[in-house]
């Protein structure tokens, strides 16, 4: 069986569909599987993949920026390359089926898979769908969705099916005692994991900083900085921390998917930007969080995420203009105060969890090839 995926080429394209193709692997040993993902040119996308046993294919793709740019004007003509490439590749590879993540760098293959009469589904992360997969619902036979039929806006109800985000399902084998080895923790105060996403991490980390002396008096801290950011990082909080705080301060710049689930094992909250990734990988370790949308998200669409959260009583949100350092403070220290409130954002983020959502969705491709 021939399956054919695509995306924008982000980390949060790339690992929802490899959990999906484990799954189709380990449940269908039998099938004979030969997997193409075709997108633009990323070697971590590559190297991912490649590992996995997917064939990587790049194919041009033009990206709509929301604002002025000469780069909008040269991707104009990107576009019908890419959809020559992809049809090529579509053609000589003749899959059952193609399933695409969204992004920019769908739109080709989607275009070429319709042309050439491969059935479409996609898959979208978020309450608010991007272009790419508003342009691709046009042609797709299902729609995949992470949140309720209800809360997810755009898409014609008779396509969507919600299944939620599909996740790593080795995030869910978290060890307390090896967070404690790999983090040097002391265990002496309450552990509060910050992730500040691939995106705008720069801008929680500042505001972390500014109170970091403060929040280490009370708590113990494993920060995410992102990578770009880590040495900055680093280098201020030694300007600002004494040598007894810094014990309480473990600053990391990227978590592979074994360290991060031992982080989300063993932290009692979790502040976070609001991605659908991060969402769903909170939900499946039942924690409390607070959630802080990235500003200018493409159609605001952490911003929706969070507050369909915050609408179910499963996260607090603090919009980023209101992440103002001191204020942070005092919702973490009332959170921690309050145990029943805690208990209660831990019990309904993890109702809301779905971390067997790429099993579901092999489960139904497999269904449908099988007509």
């Amino acid at each position: 069986m021939r399956i054919i995926f695509t995306g924008g080429g982000t980390a949060g394209h790339v690992y929802p569909l490899l959990s999906i193709v484990r799954e189709l692997k380990k449940n269908y040993p039998f099938a004979g599987f030969e997997f193409l993902y075709l997108g633009p040119k990323d070697k971590f996308v590559k190297s991912v993949l490649s590992f996995e046993g997917i064939k990587v294919k790049t194919v041009l793709a033009g990206k709509y920026r929301r604002y002025f740019s000469f780069k909008n004007i040269l991707d104009i003509f990107k576009v019908p390359i890419g959809i020559i490439q992809a049809f090529y590749h579509v053609f000589v590879f003749s899959p059952e089926l193609i399933l695409s993540k969204g992004g920019y760098g769908s739109i080709p293959t989607i275009l070429a898979g319709w042309f050439l009469q491969a059935p479409i589904f996609l898959h979208e992360s978020d309450v608010v769908p991007g272009l790419a997969n508003r342009i691709g619902s046009k042609f797709a036979v299902e729609i995949f969705i992470s949140f309720s039929i209800n809360e997810t806006e755009y898409f014609p109800a008779h396509k969507m099916l919600s299944v939620g985000n599909p996740i790593r399902t080795e995030l869910l084998k978290g060890s307390k005692k090896d967070a404690k080895r790999v983090f040097s923790l002391t265990e002496e105060k309450p552990v509060v994991l910050i992730m500040g996403g691939s995106q705008g991490a720069q801008r929680i980390n500042d505001k972390i900083l500014s109170i970091l002396p403060e929040m280490l008096n009370d708590f113990e801290i494993i920060h995410q900085t992102g990578e770009k950011n880590f040495k900055q990082v680093q280098e201020e909080s030694k300007v600002v921390l004494t040598e007894n705080a810094r014990r309480y301060y473990h600053p990391v710049p990227f978590m592979d998917v074994k360290n991060l689930s031992h982080a989300l094992k063993r932290a009692e909250l979790i502040i976070s930007r609001a991605g659908s990734g991060s969402i769903f990988e909170i939900a499946a370790a039942g924690k409390p969080c607070i959630l802080v949308p990235l500003e200018g998200s493409a159609q605001d669409h952490q911003i929706r995420n969070a507050y369909a959260m915050s609408q179910r009583g499963a996260a607090m949100v603090i919009e980023e203009p209101n992440f103002r350092p001191h204020f942070v403070l005092e919702r973490i220290k009332l959170l921690f105060a309050n145990p029943d409130k805690m208990k209660d954002l831990a019990k309904r983020i993890k109702e809301f969890s779905r971390p067997y959502a790429a099993k579901v969705i092999a489960e139904y491709l497999m269904a449908y090839l099988s007509q």
